[in-house]
């Protein structure tokens, strides 16, 4: 934008100087033009004076040697004319050329001529002047001179020049000028935009400058400031109510729980003791639910701080977590992993929950006999952890639901979960600037993949996130990622 505005400038600047300095310029080469023939004509009138008695004796009298001192003088030809035309006294470089015939027509008929009105530096013609030689109101001849227009055609050469130099500042002072004044009414447009980025990433205590730039743009920066704190403040609200709403229900629930359970032994027939066990089970099913709404709060709400992460690891210690649960359900799960360390730079427990949720997926919808496998490779510049399973899989369009909050296929809503699994999962998969895609399995079941971005370098390793042999010694699914 800046560029389009300092062209705008700079195209204004360059009609305005074409607009000036064009008549300018054409008045310049008329005003030499005429400097030149003004004094032509007085030297023509002064020879022509002197030309009378040479036209009526035939004698040329002092009149030859002034015509010769003034060719030797300035290089300027001229020549006395009779009315019949014939050169009576020349001088040495005298000759005809463009414009002589025509200005000696004038001349004889009792007028001054001179021409051109102005030259051009591409134009080589002389100045021609002829002046009558007048005796008593009888028109005996005309004095003619040429006067060559390289003098001229330099001079006007020159002012142009200067005038085309002129224009040059002006156009360089015009363009210094255009970036200046670009780079102050689009600072706040550049900050506001640089702005917007940084929220957009997630860091929402980003806010532009108000004091740069025109009053309107200044007001612009304010009103955008006041809507950020607005926007941030309703955020935070609406998630510390989802986290303190989940928080809080968590104890009349337990409660209620306790109290069903202490109806079991009440409970006596048959189809009663059934009501009685999902009754249970939905309470079981609305525990689980304000886990994941917890759980989904904590991560929308988490900074978008960077730390180094060894993949491999993580991996190593969610399939050992989950192998029990596997195993319980004749689930085969399978790890395959490169011998080196594969590190990348996540938002704290990115990886681990992000696995959790696709492991726990792979596990509930493979069924008996069915097989998972997480792999874990390095590619892109990041490093991608896929998880594939032999289950019933999902269609394009539940592809694209299956991030949704609380969204579940048709076909699994009996199936224990809340449906935020997977929502958790593409939350902190994006706060670490990374990628989530699902795809069919061939021949059948479903390929998640995650990328993250690469460690910036070898180094920075160790630190943050990193699990330790305890960690998956004794891991546990936990219960808020079930999807």
């Amino acid at each position: 934008m800046r560029r389009r505005l300092v062209i705008s400038y700079l195209l204004l600047m360059v009609l305005v100087l074409v607009a000036l300095g064009t008549p300018l310029a054409a008045t310049l080469a008329t005003r030499e033009t005429e400097r030149v023939r003004a004094d032509r004509l007085a030297d023509a009138t002064r020879f022509a004076s002197l030309a009378g008695p040479v036209l009526r004796g035939g004698t040329p009298g002092p009149l030859d040697n002034e015509l010769d001192s003034y060719d030797q003088l300035y290089g300027i030809g001229a020549a006395v004319v009779d009315r019949d035309r014939q050169e009576v006294v020349p001088s040495p470089s005298w000759q005809w050329s463009l414009g002589t015939q025509e200005a000696l027509d004038i001349a004889l008929s009792g007028q001054q001529a001179s021409g051109p009105d102005s030259v051009w530096p591409w134009v080589a013609a002389p100045v021609v002047v002829a002046v009558p030689i007048n005796d008593g109101g009888e028109v005996l001849g005309a004095v003619v001179t040429t006067t060559p227009s390289d003098g001229i055609r330099r001079t006007v050469t020159t002012w142009w020049l200067l005038l085309a130099a002129l224009g040059l500042l002006a156009v360089l002072a015009c363009v210094l000028t255009a970036f200046g004044l670009a780079g102050w009414v689009l600072r706040p447009v550049t900050e506001l935009d640089a702005v917007t980025h940084e929220i957009a990433e997630g860091d929402r205590g980003a806010r532009v400058q108000h004091r740069l730039g025109p009053p309107e743009l200044r007001r612009l920066a304010t009103s955008f400031n006041h809507m950020a704190d607005v926007v941030s403040d309703v955020m935070d609200r609406q998630r510390a109510f989802v986290a303190h709403a989940s928080h809080q229900l968590r104890n009349p629930l337990t409660a209620l729980r306790l109290r069903v359970e202490e109806l079991g032994p009440s409970v006596t027939d048959a189809s009663g003791r059934a009501e009685h066990r999902l009754a249970l089970e939905e309470t079981d099913r609305l525990a689980l639910l304000l886990d994941g709404l917890l759980t989904l709060a904590r991560a929308e709400r988490r900074e978008n701080q960077r730390i180094t992460v060894d993949a491999t690891a993580v991996a190593v210690s969610r399939v050992a977590a989950w192998e029990p649960l596997a195993r319980h359900r004749s689930v085969t799960l399978c790890l395959s992993v490169g011998p080196e360390p594969a590190y990348a730079r996540t938002v704290p427990t990115a990886i681990d929950q992000a696995l959790d949720a696709l492991i726990d997926n792979a596990v509930k919808f493979s069924g008996a006999g069915g097989e998972v496998t997480v792999t874990v490779v390095a590619r892109d510049g990041g490093v991608v952890l896929e998880v594939r399973d032999t289950g019933p899989g999902m269609t394009r369009s539940q592809l694209g639901q299956a991030t949704e909050r609380f969204w579940r296929a048709p076909e699994v809503q009996n199936v224990d979960g809340a449906g935020l699994g997977l929502t958790i999962a593409a939350v902190l998969v994006d706060a670490s600037d990374g990628r989530l895609t699902m795809h069919p399995n061939s021949p059948r079941g479903l390929v998640a993949a995650l990328w993250f971005p690469g460690a910036p370098t070898a180094a920075e390793t160790p630190a943050a996130g990193l699990p330790t042999p305890s960690d998956a010694a004794e891991p546990a699914p936990p219960a808020s990622v079930v999807a």
